[in-house]
């Protein structure tokens, strides 16, 4: 009797002990998940500075999610800038650039030749793109439905995340 008393507490045990790690997995360790309860609204984003609108899948979300993962995330993880915590991906921060770039076509013509905040001079020889491809080689086999992906994702992610995504600081 003692033993299956013993038996039944260790599996309790290994149950509650699994259990939150287990919530942590499912919750995507806090960060909201590319899940099917999006809605239509969250998807859509500006398509150019005009005002048309643009409904990206959530597969074309994930993709785009991969690509900037990979070619952008080590510097912009979050939709923050490592190299300058006042320019962030927020919605805020890039509706106040010069020019704007809060939308799909400012971003991917960004993606391809960037320039400073205030738009006065080009970036590129610091900041990945398609124009430095040669220098920053993640760049190199990215086209134009992959920026537009790429893009998407940027515009979605603070609808989804929230306040977890950019955070900058510059509003004037």
């Amino acid at each position: 009797m003692a033993s299956s008393f013993s038996s039944a507490i260790r599996a309790l045990a290994r149950t509650l002990l699994a259990l939150p790690l287990a919530l942590l997995l499912c919750a995507g360790f806090g960060a909201p998940a590319l899940a099917a309860q999006w809605t239509a609204d969250q998807l859509t984003v500006p398509a150019s500075p005009d005002g048309t609108l643009v409904t990206f899948s959530e597969q074309e979300i994930k993709t785009g999610k991969k690509l900037f993962n990979n070619s952008c995330g080590e510097c912009h993880a979050g939709g923050i800038t490592k190299t300058n915590q006042n320019v962030g991906l927020d919605p805020t921060t890039l509706a106040l650039a010069t020019p704007a770039r809060d939308n799909v076509a400012a971003l991917v013509d960004y993606m391809k030749d960037p320039t400073s905040y205030d738009g006065e001079f080009s970036i590129s020889d610091v900041h990945p793109s398609i124009k430095s491809s040669d220098i920053f080689v993640k760049m190199r086999d990215l086209d134009d439905a992959d920026l537009n992906l790429m893009a998407g994702y940027i515009l979605v992610s603070p609808k989804v995340q929230g306040i977890q995504w950019g955070g900058g600081k510059i509003y004037f």
